[in-house]
């Protein structure tokens, strides 16, 4: 879908960046295929790897409005990926994070809107549902403003969709690397902030081949959630030290012992597909029938049961420690 068409994706530098880039490249054979960042270092580090003729390179900030008008001239389809997305980082510097996560979300709309592009799909997170910390909620409300988009841009504008998930596996400030680093340095006993954690996981591959598909699926409005295994924190600990040997040192700020992708109280708009589900709109759009139990891919959903919750400790699929090996080793 992307080949002859200019793609944009803000935060390109980072985990996910990346490896879109390469699945791009890859499968596709796109005319332009735009990283927009703000740091200089990184975009210089991905020139020498990534040097495709199609390949641009854009300093800028989401905070910047007008930059991001600029870069999105004769744009197709855009990725919002760059966000402040440290937790405890995020409770200490409230400001900083709002700037980003949410006015930053609002200046990609908008900018989006002005270019006309075709399609917009927003990286989301967990936390973003009944989130008990800032990142969380400045996501939370960057959802909000995604799926109202579409309501802005009217019935021949850009449409506009949210894809959700967990943890990615590997990706930089996750516990794998920091426990990796701590290994390395020679220590035996891992910090764990609480024995009873349970995450979401996912991998980068999945979550790009993921949010690519969502760009044939979406009709606008939708948050699309992966059906993906969780992890409880105890086995990755064993999977990496060979033992369950750890040391507790107490749940960081705005931390949760487990997290949720369809919280309950959004059960009477959720669907269920084959391999994810799908939060369809509350509110009405630019055409009143858009039926979102069938996808543009003609996939068919089905509601979910009264009081359903998508949640990482009561997911019916668990990564074994022998699973969790292998996708270490696959990882690698």
């Amino acid at each position: 879908m992307f080949d002859n068409k200019s793609v944009l994706i803000t935060g390109g530098t980072g985990s996910f960046g990346k490896r879109f880039i390469e699945h791009v490249l890859k499968n596709y054979k796109p005319k332009k295929l735009i990283v927009y960042s703000r740091d200089e270092l990184k975009q210089f580090e991905m020139q020498q790897v990534y040097k495709d003729p199609c390949m641009r390179y854009f300093i800028g900030d989401v905070r910047d409005k007008d930059r991001l008008k600029g870069a999105m001239r004769e744009v197709d389809y855009v990725v919002h990926a760059a966000a402040l997305k440290q937790v405890p980082a995020a409770e200490y510097n409230p400001n900083e994070c709002i700037k980003t996560n949410i006015f930053g979300a609002q200046n990609v709309i908008d900018a989006a809107i002005e270019a006309n592009v075709s399609r917009v799909i927003a990286l989301s997170t967990d936390k973003a549902a009944n989130p008990v910390n800032l990142y969380g909620a400045t996501k939370l409300v960057s959802d909000k403003l995604f799926v109202a988009a579409n309501n802005i841009s009217g019935a021949k504008g850009p449409r506009f969709a949210v894809v959700r998930y967990g943890n990615v596996v590997g990706s930089r400030g996750s516990v794998v690397p920091f426990y990796r680093q701590l290994m390395a340095q020679g220590v035996k006993v891992l910090p764990v902030t609480h024995a009873e954690m349970t995450r979401f996981w996912i991998t980068l591959d999945d979550g790009v081949d993921f949010v690519i598909k969502n760009f044939q699926r979406m009709q606008g409005g939708e948050i699309f959630i992966p059906k993906i295994p969780s992890i409880r924190i105890l086995d990755i600990v064993e999977s990496m030290c060979g033992s369950r040997e750890h040391e507790i040192v107490g749940i960081r700020p705005g931390e949760k012992l487990h997290e949720v992708m369809v919280p309950e109280e959004m059960a009477h708009l959720s669907l269920e597909f084959s391999d994810h589900f799908v939060i369809a709109p509350a509110i009405i759009f630019f055409e009143k029938n858009i039926n979102y139990k069938k996808n543009k891919m003609g996939e068919v959903g089905k509601p979910v049961a009264d009081k359903f919750e998508y949640h990482s400790g009561t997911n019916p699929h668990f990564l074994t420690v022998a699973e969790l090996q292998q996708l270490d080793k696959d990882t690698l």
